[in-house]
């Protein structure tokens, strides 16, 4: 061994730009960021979807949709999920506090009984709302569905 086969160990070296190191490097005076202007300073940074001063996409393209403030937000429980809690658990009457404390709801949500899966005990049910096929499942069997 000698100084004429001498390498670097494995991975010690990167092949990547070595910027801002000189002018013999051939990569010195500016750096590659070009003369002047805001890009070529230290600190500098865009707003995000900046156009160059242009009008940015997302102010050119119209607003679409429409929110509506008064909207009511149901929390949905099918038949089923009632069925397999009235298994469980031997009950018949179902209102708020008994889906909360099951934790199937929370006390600020509003709740609307929907109709998939299959009721096979009666029970008697207090919630927001129903859905036809849920109402109708019920009272089927004799049981109650009231709304709040």
């Amino acid at each position: 061994m000698d100084l004429s086969n001498l390498k670097p160990a494995e991975g010690s070296t990167k092949n990547r730009k070595r910027i801002g190191r000189g002018q013999g490097s051939g990569r010195g005076g500016t750096s590659t960021r070009g003369h002047k202007g805001a890009k070529s300073r230290s600190g500098y940074k865009s707003k995000r979807g900046f156009e160059g001063g242009q009008m940015p996409l997302y102010r050119r393209i119209p607003k679409g949709g429409f929110k509506n403030i008064n909207r009511k937000e149901y929390l949905g429980i099918n038949l089923d999920a009632l069925q397999k809690l009235a298994e469980e658990q031997n009950i018949t009457v179902f209102d708020i506090d008994v889906l909360i404390s099951n934790g199937m709801a929370q006390k600020k949500d509003l709740i609307k009984i929907l109709g998939r899966g299959e009721l096979k005990t009666k029970v008697e049910v207090t919630a927001h709302a129903f859905s036809k096929t849920a109402q109708e499942a019920i009272e089927q069997l004799g049981g109650i569905a009231t709304k709040i």
